[in-house]
């Protein structure tokens, strides 16, 4: 029986999933429930809200990516049909319990989350065996640890730590950080050389190879810092070093106007809200006047938004058989529309833009929610139908 296109690849099923998640959230939260959730009373709605942002939206995103690119790169066959119904019968009904704010079930759904993740995980090592190689394992090893965050925010909600709630929500997104960075060392390479060289026969752009993994590295030993060492000013010193090393690796993007071309901007942005968001973070720590949730809405709005939505763009073209050279509209606003959202949400943090401060919050969702609906206006069609040619996509 002829399988339908959208389940003939796995970003094709889960990055509209992903992006209708995005949409729909924060439209629930802000507009419906005015930032509350029906059953939520032991577990803080914000808590909720951080946790399907980082699980829910961009947790399939990475599924979507991950299911798809590991593949790719080790030349093994792809899943598709049955299998990515299964992951996706997984991931859907944590996300149903915490768009309620279902306190009673939360551990219920922390078993379909982590079902999800360890199906995940068993796709890319099943790739590695059968290729026989450790190239990826980076991968593997980051998204088992992304699940283990995922087991310790439960844990910390069964038991009613607030704080160890918090902090295992902080680690998730730096785990998912370390993820970004991992993946961005190598669309970055591509996507460069494709907006200087739309033929792809030459490769003008070839970073230093230490400053493909220098940001990943440092944001490592912050995270390692930060849970084990909670009191300590290390971390600050820690985040500062990770926020340059963001900055570090913008140091080789001057490559003329191709930089302007919005895949290539987005991909900056993304890379550019992470080095700010790590400054912040540190600087909040060395008491300077400045909130800590700046510094996280900026990595989690800000850097995990542009990436996702960047990979959404570039995957979503790349891998439908589409060429980056005449991206459709929909790409450009909703490119616009995340940033717009990131800062929206942080600059009245940084004393800027005080005039919107008491709206700002709204603003920020429903700027994100419009970003993941646009994408899916113009997007969802090139997942409905075969792609146009057996181009590859992600190097």
């Amino acid at each position: 029986m002829k399988r339908h296109p959208i389940l003939s690849e796995a970003l094709r099923l889960f990055f509209p999933l992903a992006a209708l998640h995005g949409a729909l959230w924060p439209f629930l939260w802000v507009l419906v429930g005015g930032y509350d959730l029906p059953f939520a009373h032991d577990i803080t709605p914000s808590q909720w809200h951080a946790h399907e942002m980082i699980f829910g939206t961009y947790g399939m995103a990475l599924a979507g990516f991950l299911v798809a690119a590991v593949p790719e790169w080790t030349d093994t066959k792809t899943s598709t049909g049955n299998t990515l119904l299964c992951l996706a019968a997984l991931w859907l009904p944590a996300r149903i319990i915490g768009a309620l704010g279902a306190d009673a079930l939360s551990l219920l759904a922390g078993v379909f989350d982590l079902a999800f993740l360890v199906g995940i995980a068993a796709i890319i090592g099943r790739a590695m065996l059968e290729r026989r190689t450790t190239k990826h394992l980076a991968f593997l090893a980051w998204l088992l640890l992304f699940a283990g965050a995922e087991a310790g925010v439960r844990y910390a909600w069964q038991v009613g730590d607030v704080e160890l709630a918090s902090r295992m929500l902080e680690a998730a997104l730096c785990i998912f950080i370390v993820l970004f960075s991992l993946s961005a060392s190598r669309i970055n390479v591509v996507v460069i050389n494709l907006a200087l060289d739309p033929t792809g026969e030459s490769s003008p752009y070839r970073p230093h190879p230490g400053r493909r993994h220098m940001a990943g590295a440092m944001v490592t030993l912050y995270l390692v810092a930060k849970l084990a060492f909670p009191d300590s000013d290390v971390s600050a010193w820690l985040a500062l070093a990770a926020g340059a090393a963001f900055f570090d690796r913008l140091a080789e993007w001057f490559v003329g106007r191709a930089a302007f071309k919005t895949e290539v901007l987005l991909l900056a942005f993304g890379n550019a809200f992470a080095g700010i968001g790590f400054l912040a973070l540190g600087a909040t720590r060395l008491s300077f006047n400045l909130s800590s949730a700046a510094g996280l809405h900026m990595l989690s709005l800000g850097a995990l938004g542009c990436a996702v939505m960047a990979v959404f763009i570039i995957a979503g073209l790349r891998h439908t058989g589409r060429n980056l050279d005449r991206l459709p509209w929909q790409a450009h606003v909703s490119a616009g529309l995340m940033i717009l959202a990131a800062l929206v949400r942080v600059l009245p943090e940084f004393d800027a833009l005080s005039t919107i401060a008491p709206y700002h919050h709204g603003l920020s969702a429903a700027l994100w929610a419009l970003s993941f609906g646009v994408w899916l206006h113009g997007f969802m069609p090139f997942m409905l139908r075969p792609g146009v040619d057996e181009q590859g996509a992600c190097g």
